[in-house]
């Protein structure tokens, strides 16, 4: 005997005790599986017979279901189940979480049952409970179904008990493994004229033979139609050959829309309220053959209410779908998915107010709906209306997947007047009531990463960052990205130096990287710089609409200028090279994000310059000087103080050379005119994250940028270094020596590929190697004596560099979240794991 049960169900195990459900559930499900009320009594009770714990056992059984429920797990009760109470609130978290309900029942004779228990010790209740449980049986099976049980199966002899064969059958809505490409077409009302234009853009080739119709697809693709391809407009019929001959032939899929449900519940005969346009379809169908009509009748009905795919990345639903209800199936999954969810209010032309469910959607997964025409599709939170109201005289829309294209074309006439004026959609504004939730940040975090697998925040990182984004970050809708910390090069193993480039050519070269850049590391702050082409742009793709068009932030999330008016010049500027460079058209983009140095250094670290480097440089200096005076003076009365006069001068010097090496990155400003910005990363424009693009292209992009205002541009110096080549990398050394003795901080050094692996997994993105002098500013002034030397020489990067990959991984993942329209929140979990890193104690001279 086979049962089939859906892979996502609630299975009631039915019957009296000793009819052999334990040892049913042991032989056909897994025992993670299986929540026994037995097993619950000795969880609470220590002895699983304890009657006297049967309320509490089941206060965990409910509990253990529900959660598993929630997660959408396949969820067995072994319990007696026999009375309707002992099932409705089992039947009620099954309907709470969208899972089928199903019973087995094992209505095996009660003398059996009796005899079983007899011979078990732990069953020594008497006769009496079993024939009860065999009665209540028998008096509610047959309204198990009115109860809210979908399947129920019955087994009547041991036979039929062991003969069970169980079978896991799919959703009807899950097809995960279905990935794509696929053309995702919005309401169509009976506008086949615009359909087949719209196909024809997409590539379909359309034929038709008399009302026979042929649909050929490019090659690999398949269209998604989201439902209501009736009423309203003048060729239903045509539209509804056109899917269903798409359906049957594999290069399409269609979900049911409430018009397509309408029209079926008439076909049937069913007493509906002819109107929104269902009186034009049924005259149009009124001139088909009876056959036809029959035909679609029976198509409408086999239609479902939407459909998981890709992986469970993508979700087609006519009215969208929350995430707690996809891939489940119940009355409200499906109505949902047909009408989706009003307030109770109706507006002042007389329709229901519908409740905004994308404002608050946090799901992984794309929802790609209809349902509710909008002047254009706009992304929010990660969902996508694409009923751009054709009929009504606007366009008929299609979204490519997974390009995220859009691809209209415009209705030939407005062929229904609509009763509530098409809108423009919400922007994208990602804070919906609930989207910027503390529950989401606080405590552990683990986020998962497409390039670091999962990584781990913990909890007292999350606290500290949550200060931090909480009280001075700039408003959340701009924070798509944090920029990583970078390590060091390995200590230099040649006596008096501490980092130099051969340690870093050294780390790729061993990793079977043989093509690196090295870019000149300017001594500047960094700082992301955000901007959109318009003001529109900004309120459109940010949600922000507060006339900026941008903003130049911190590597901490924080405004790089406090003052409003240079930031808008600056950004002023950058759109002007962004144009005169001829980057907003080769990018085809509206937006774009930079990682950038801006200088002067002492504009940002002003107050660290003032209260620890001139101080310590002053006061060493002046007690120094004083000091090498006096030894003077003692020497010249002839006083042996010679070795500690020599030492004396050496720590002047040194601290002579500390003044001048911090001096070098003060300068004065006053305004823009004195503001130098170096881009080197172009690290994400509308519709691409350019983590594929190498670390060439992103120096070419950043010189034509910087060509375009020299004034406050900085073009970054650069060398491609071929390992094999011993002429270059001799080369690249020498440059590095000559700049930083010249005053340079040093130089990065990166894979030529933006992101690197070796066979263990990612490699360091970028490894710094800063000159001599520079690392006095950071050590100290007399950093590079021998005996100081040789400590620093010990210090740990594995930290630090754990550190920089995941913050990479991080930061990288939000802006794929991001370009990939993925609600604020998932954005931001990545944004915030940036932030919470850069809390973890590590020495900050790294």
């Amino acid at each position: 005997m086979k049962i089939e049960i859906p892979e996502f169900a609630l299975v009631l195990l039915v019957g009296a005790s000793g009819t052999g459900k334990s040892s049913f559930a042991a032989k056909h499900f897994l025992p993670t599986e299986v929540i026994s009320s037995d097993r619950m009594r000795g969880w609470v009770a220590d002895d699983e017979t304890d009657q006297g714990a049967t309320t509490d056992a089941f206060d965990v059984l409910h509990y253990v279901v529900e959660k598993r429920l929630k997660g959408r797990r396949f969820t067995v009760v072994d319990a007696t189940n026999v009375q309707p109470e002992s099932r409705k609130t089992l039947i009620a978290l099954a309907r709470k979480w969208h899972a089928l309900a199903v019973a087995i029942v094992f209505d095996l004779p009660v003398e059996l049952a009796v005899a079983r228990n007899k011979e078990r010790p732990d069953r020594q209740f008497g006769d009496g409970p079993v024939r009860r449980h065999a009665q209540a049986l028998k008096r509610g099976i047959g309204g198990m179904n009115r109860e809210g049980i979908r399947y129920v199966h019955r087994l009547r002899s041991v036979e039929e008990v062991d003969a069970v064969e169980i079978a896991r059958t799919r959703l009807w809505t899950d097809r995960r493994e279905d990935t794509g490409p696929f053309d995702i077409i919005g309401d169509i009302h009976g506008c086949a004229t615009e359909l087949e234009t719209l196909l024809g853009d997409l590539g379909y080739t359309v034929a038709w033979d008399g009302k026979q119709v042929s649909v050929t697809p490019p090659e690999g693709r398949r269209a998604i139609f989201v439902g209501d391809l009736v009423d309203r407009g003048p060729r239903s019929p045509d539209v509804l050959r056109i899917a269903k001959h798409m359906v049957d032939s594999g290069t399409g899929l269609i979900v049911l829309g409430n018009h397509d449900d309408k029209l079926k519940r008439h076909l049937d005969g069913r007493n509906v309220k002819v109107s929104h346009g269902l009186g034009e379809t049924i005259e149009q169908l009124a001139q088909e053959p009876p056959e036809f009509v029959a035909e679609m009748r029976q198509w409408l009905d086999s239609l479902i209410s939407h459909y998981v795919l890709d992986g469970g990345k993508l979700v087609v639903a006519h009215a969208g779908l929350k995430e707690e209800m996809q891939g489940r199936a119940s009355g409200a999954v499906r109505s949902f998915c047909m009408y989706g969810e009003t307030t109770g209010e109706i507006d002042e032309f007389g329709l229901p107010v519908r409740w905004d469910w994308a404002s608050d959607y946090k799901g992984k997964a794309k929802v790609v709906y209809g349902h509710t025409p909008v002047l254009d599709a706009n992304w929010v939170n990660g969902t996508i209306c694409i009923d751009t109201g054709c009929v009504f005289g606007g366009k008929l829309t299609a979204l490519r997947y997974p390009e995220l294209e859009l691809v209209s074309v415009p209705a030939e006439q407005t062929y229904y007047e609509p009763i509530r004026p098409l809108e423009a959609p919400a922007a994208d504004t990602g804070l919906g009531e609930h989207q910027l939730d503390i529950a989401d940040v606080l405590g552990k975090q683990v986020i998962e990463t497409r390039l670091y697998g999962f990584v781990t925040v913990r909890e007292d990182n999350a606290a500290a960052a949550l200060e931090v984004m909480s009280r001075y970050a700039v408003d959340p809708r701009w924070l798509i990205h944090l920029p990583p910390t970078m390590s060091p090069a390995e200590t230099s193993a040649m006596d008096g130096w501490l980092e130099r480039p051969e340690e870093a050519f050294a780390y790729y070269g061993s990793k079977g990287v043989k093509t690196l850049v090295a870019e000149e590391k300017h001594m500047g702050s960094r700082a992301l710089i955000l901007l959109a082409r318009t003001q529109g742009v900004a309120e459109k793709r940010f949600g922000v609409h507060d006339g900026s068009r941008g903003v130049i932030v911190t590597r901490t999330g924080r405004r790089f200028f406090n003052d409003a008016a240079i930031e808008a010049a600056a950004m002023h500027r950058l759109d002007s090279a962004m144009e005169a460079s001829g980057l907003w058209e080769e990018l085809g983009t509206d937006w774009v994000l930079w990682d950038s140095e801006i200088m002067p250094w002492s504009m940002k670290a002003g107050s660290l310059v003032r209260g620890q480097y001139a101080a310590v440089g002053s006061a060493a200096i002046a007690g120094l000087d004083a000091a090498s005076q006096a030894l003077a003076a003692a020497q010249a009365r002839g006083v042996a103080v010679d070795a500690l006069a020599s030492a004396t001068a050496t720590r002047l010097d040194d601290s002579v050379r500390y003044r001048a090496a911090y001096n070098r990155y003060v300068a004065p400003f006053a305004g823009i005119d004195d503001l130098r910005m170096a881009p080197f990363h172009l690290l994400a424009s509308e519709g691409a994250v350019h983590d594929a693009r190498d670390h060439l292209w992103h120096m070419a992009m950043a010189h034509r940028l910087a060509a375009a205002d020299t004034a406050m541009l900085v073009a970054t110096d650069y060398r491609r270094i071929d390992l094999d080549d011993a002429g270059q990398v001799a080369d690249a050394i020498a440059w590095w020596e000559a700049m930083t003795a010249a005053g340079g901080e040093g130089m990065v050094v990166k894979p030529l590929d933006f992101i690197a692996r070796g066979q263990k997994g990612m490699l360091q993105p970028a490894i710094k190697c800063r000159g001599r002098e520079y690392l006095r500013i950071i050590y100290g002034p007399d950093y590079d004596r021998p005996e100081n030397l040789a400590r620093l020489k010990k210090r740990g990067l594995g930290h630090k560099r754990s550190m920089a990959m995941r913050e990479f991984a991080l930061g990288l993942e939000a802006l794929h979240r991001f370009v990939e329209h993925a609600p604020l929140t998932r954005v931001h979990q990545a944004v915030f794991g940036v932030l919470a890193m850069e809390t973890e104690p590590v020495d900050p001279r790294l």
